[in-house]
C-alpha cells in the first residue's frame, strides 16, 4: 500500500515538474529569439546565412572593413568574419571555423585577409607544437558547429553567460549598444571622439602593446602555417587578397620594432601563393583611430573604399594582361 502511494505521489510530482520544465524551455526559447547585434560582440557571426565573400582578421578588421562599402563598389555581398585577436587569430581553429562559415557552393568568391603582427603571434610560453592554441578554449570558434541558425540556441547555450532576460531587455529595439554587431559582421563602435578621450585610450593601448604583448609574444610559425593553409583553401574558391591594416603612427612604431620583417614575410607569402598583398601601413597618419589601434568608423569608410579600389585596379590589370590590350 505504501509503495503504491509513493509511486502515485512520484508520478504526480513528475507530471507537475514536467509542466514547469516545459514552461522554462518555452520561456528561454522566446527570450533567445530576441538575440541580435546587441546581444554580444559575436552572436551575429553565427546567425546569418553562409557567405560567398568574406573578410577575416582580428578586431582591427572587424571595425575597419565595412561590407556595405565593399558591396557598393564591387557589387558583391560580403560578410565580415573577423572577431578579435584573442578569439580569431590565424590558426587551425580559424581555418576549421571558416570551412563551416563559408557557403560550400562558393566558386568565385572574394576573400580579404586582414593582417597585423598580433594576429600571427602567440605567447612565448607556448612551446609544445602538439598542444592546441589558446583559442581552442577561449573562442566560440572552438566550440561551435552551426554558423547559420537564427535564433542560434547552440551559441547562446555554449557562449552566452549572462541572464537571458538581458537578451530581451537589451535588444536592438531598446537602443543600439556602443558596440553593435551588424548582420554583415561589421562591428560598429561609438565612443567619445574628443581629443582628450582619444589620447587617453591610445596611451593605455600603447602601454599594453609595448610593455605587455610585445614582451610576452612572438610571431608564430604555427600561425603562419595555418595562415597559408587558409590561403590555399580559399584560393580553390576564389581570389585572395592580403591587407595590412595600420594603427596610429605611434602604434606602428611599436609594431615595426616588434616585427621589423613583417611586411617582407607577407610579401613572401603573397608571392608563394600568387595572391595580392595591399600594405596600408605607410598611410597610418591618413586615418582617425578610436584608441590608436582601431579605426574610427568614418575612417573605416574611406579605408574600405581604398581596399575596393585597389581590388578593382588589380583586377583590371589582370584582365589587360590576359587579353593583351
Amino acid at each position: 500500500m505504501n509503495s503504491f502511494i509513493f509511486s502515485f505521489s512520484m508520478k504526480k510530482f513528475l507530471f507537475k515538474i514536467s509542466f514547469y520544465l516545459l514552461g522554462c524551455i518555452v520561456l528561454f526559447a522566446v527570450l533567445g529569439s530576441f538575440a541580435d547585434g546587441n546581444t554580444d560582440d559575436n552572436y551575429m557571426h553565427f546567425a546569418v546565412e553562409k557567405p560567398h565573400n568574406i573578410i577575416l582578421g582580428d578586431s582591427r578588421g572587424s571595425q575597419a572593413v565595412q561590407p556595405r562599402i565593399l558591396q557598393g563598389k564591387l557589387q558583391q555581398k560580403f560578410d565580415n568574419f573577423a572577431l578579435n585577436v584573442v578569439q580569431s587569430p590565424y590558426g587551425p581553429v580559424y581555418l576549421e571555423a571558416l570551412k563551416r562559415k563559408l557557403n560550400p557552393d562558393t566558386k568565385n568568391g572574394i576573400f580579404i585577409l586582414t593582417v597585423d603582427p598580433w594576429n600571427l603571434s602567440v605567447s612565448k610560453t607556448y612551446t609544445d607544437v602538439s598542444k592546441d592554441l589558446p583559442e581552442r578554449k577561449n573562442s566560440p570558434l572552438g566550440n561551435m558547429c552551426s554558423y547559420d541558425r537564427s535564433p542560434n540556441y547552440e551559441y547562446l547555450l555554449k557562449n552566452y553567460s549572462r541572464s537571458w532576460f538581458k537578451i530581451f531587455t537589451e535588444r536592438e529595439k531598446a537602443g543600439r549598444s556602443n558596440t553593435y554587431l551588424h548582420k554583415d559582421g561589421w562591428m560598429e563602435v561609438n565612443v567619445n571622439m574628443e581629443k582628450d578621450s582619444v589620447e587617453k585610450r591610445e596611451l593605455s593601448k600603447l602601454e599594453f602593446y609595448r610593455d605587455d604583448i610585445a614582451k610576452t609574444q612572438n610571431i608564430s610559425s604555427k600561425r603562419l602555417t595555418a595562415f597559408e593553409d587558409i590561403i590555399k583553401f580559399l584560393k580553390s574558391k576564389g581570389t585572395v587578397y592580403i591587407v595590412r591594416i595600420p594603427g596610429s603612427e605611434r602604434t606602428m612604431l611599436i609594431e615595426n620594432s616588434y616585427a621589423p620583417d613583417f611586411n617582407e614575410r607577407m610579401k613572401s607569402i603573397s608571392r608563394r601563393h600568387s595572391v595580392q598583398y595591399f600594405d596600408f601601413s605607410p598611410k597610418a597618419k591618413d586615418y582617425i583611430y578610436t584608441d590608436g589601434n582601431h579605426m574610427y568608423k568614418e575612417s573605416g569608410k574611406v579605408f574600405t573604399a581604398q581596399i575596393a579600389d585597389s581590388i578593382l585596379v588589380y583586377t583590371k590589370k589582370i584582365k589587360i594582361n590576359i587579353h593583351g590590350n
